[in-house]
Formats: structure tokens, C-alpha cells, sequence
């Protein structure tokens, strides 16, 4: 795959408006901010939940939650998906019954933006997963990696109340996707890796948001074995990393990075003494919001 296959539209009119105010010193300002819409997701005729998106690739981010909610297994064949935008509504179908009545019966909330949910037991397929043991980061991909992201025109720069994740292999970003929770954003990317048929051998997951346990327990399931954010971490992520042999680098940002687990993965052949120290476009205040987030 080429570099940013699939990347942000900032410029798309559907996914942001002008809204005006006033600024610190009480002057008429006009704010870009980002439009956040209801999807309803249904599988096979049956409702299976309403979330809060961008509204950008549906397909991909209704057959990616249904995946990393072991909705779906990746056996199962997709015969159709529909999507209505006056109906709000996206539905996935399959040529056989799947689970999903089990699942629904269970229902957990998690710590993600926009009230993210996971179904069933977390850990259904936590334990099952091998991660590559001779999967590599080298710091000279990490320092082009999140100068490339960071440089690429996004709603995040454009309005900011927004996360990415991106697909990468070595020091290439191959698929950025953005949405109002960095759970609608990462299921797009299974989605997409699904339906594309995209092996996860070789790859790298980039999240701009904190390295939960919904973001690692989602990267294991789909079997890519290392996480990085600019973001910082929460105990509980740490703990399921190291469980799964899964390499989690926080704090990201210029030359600068934390590894809390796999950190046998890592081969230091960049020079941190070139990679500027943060970037400029990333201001103070986004930077403490993407803490916050």
C-alpha cells in the first residue's frame, strides 16, 4: 500500500462548520467545529447500537466494531451493507446467524470518548492471540512516523476535539482515520483492513489518544504488535500489553517517547540529536488536551 491510502478530508463540508463567537478580548471570531451525527448499526435486522460519529466511512466503521466486538468473527461472510444517510443508518449482513443475541446481553461501558461499548467479555479473544515475536520498531521509523502524522493536513489541526489512528508499516502511514472517540476511529481502520483483506504482519497502530485497555485489548484482537500514541497510559493498558507481548510507546512526540512493555521490539538506530523536539503545529494547549482525552 502506497503512503496515506486513506487519509483525513479536512476541507469536506460534512464533517465541519463555522460556528461565531467572541474571542478572549471580546472580538467577533468564526470557530471551525467538528459536526458529530447519530449511526445506527444493524446487523442482519437486528439494532445493534447507536454511535456518534464524524459520519465518514460507515461501511468500514460498522464492519470494524462489529469485528472488535466479536460481533463478527472474521470468517464470516459479508453479503451485503447498506447505508442511508437520510435514515441515519448503516446495516451490515451476513449469509449465516451469528451471536449476537449472547452478546447483548452483556454490556459494558467503556472509558472511550463519545460513550464507547464493548460487548460480551472483554477478554473472549484476549488470551487466544499471538502476537509476531519477530516484529521490529526501529526509532528512525517512529521520529518519520510522527513527523509525517503530525505534518498531515487533519481535522485535528483543522478544529481540533478529535482523534486519529493510523495504520503504518515501517516508517510509512497507510491508513488515518479520525472521529470524535478514538474507538469509532480504530474500527474504521479494522473495518477497512477487513474488508480490504490487509494483513496485520508488519504493521504499527499510531492513536492519538491515552493507550487504554480498549485500545490495547483492540490492537491484540486485530494481532498488530505495537501501539503508539502521543498520549500517555493508564495502569490497566500496561498490564494487558505486557499479558499479550504487545510493544506500548507513549508519550511520543518529537524525539521523546515512553515504552512501558515489548520494549525488546525497539532498535535504536535514529539519531534523537536531528528529530526537533516536539512540534510547532502541536500547540501547548492541544498538547494538554490530548492528555485530557
Amino acid at each position: 500500500m502506497q503512503e496515506f491510502t486513506v487519509r483525513p478530508q479536512p476541507d469536506d463540508p460534512r464533517l465541519t462548520r463555522t460556528v461565531s463567537g467572541i474571542d478572549h478580548e471580546g472580538q467577533p471570531i468564526g470557530a471551525t467545529v467538528v459536526m458529530e451525527r447519530p449511526l445506527t448499526l444493524f446487523l442482519n435486522g437486528r439494532e445493534i447500537v447507536t454511535m456518534m460519529t464524524i459520519g465518514d466511512h460507515p461501511d468500514y466503521l460498522a464492519v470494524g466494531y462489529l469485528l472488535n466486538q466479536n460481533m463478527l468473527r472474521p470468517e464470516d461472510r459479508i453479503t451485503g451493507i447498506d447505508y442511508d444517510n437520510e435514515l441515519e443508518a448503516v446495516v451490515v449482513r451476513t449469509d449465516r446467524e451469528t451471536d449476537f443475541e449472547d452478546k447483548l446481553k452483556k454490556k459494558t461501558l467503556t472509558s472511550g470518548c463519545a460513550q464507547g461499548t464493548v460487548f460480551g467479555d472483554l477478554m473472549e479473544k484476549f488470551d487466544d492471540v499471538r502476537l509476531d515475536p519477530d516484529a521490529v520498531l526501529r526509532t528512525s521509523w517512529l521520529y518519520a512516523l510522527t513527523r509525517k502524522i503530525n505534518t498531515a493536513p487533519s481535522l485535528y489541526l483543522a478544529a481540533g476535539a478529535i482523534h486519529g489512528c493510523v495504520l503504518c508499516e515501517e516508517d510509512r502511514p497507510l491508513l488515518y482515520m479520525e472521529d470524535v472517540g478514538r474507538h469509532n476511529a480504530i474500527d474504521k481502520i479494522a473495518g477497512y483492513m477487513h474488508l480490504h483483506d490487509v494483513s496485520p504482519r508488519g504493521k504499527i497502530f499510531y492513536t492519538t489518544g491515552r493507550l487504554t485497555s480498549e485500545m490495547v485489548i483492540k490492537t491484540v484482537q486485530m494481532s498488530i504488535p505495537i501501539l503508539i500514541s502521543r498520549s500517555g497510559f493508564t495502569a490497566w493498558g500496561v498490564d494487558l500489553a505486557r499479558q499479550a507481548g504487545l510493544t506500548l510507546i507513549g508519550r511520543a512526540k518529537g524525539k521523546r517517547f515512553i515504552a512501558l512493555a515489548g520494549s525488546e521490539r525497539i532498535v535504536f538506530d535514529g539519531d534523537p540529536r536531528v528529530v526537533a523536539d516536539g512540534h510547532p503545529r502541536l500547540s501547548r494547549k492541544a498538547s494538554l488536551e490530548e492528555d485530557a482525552a
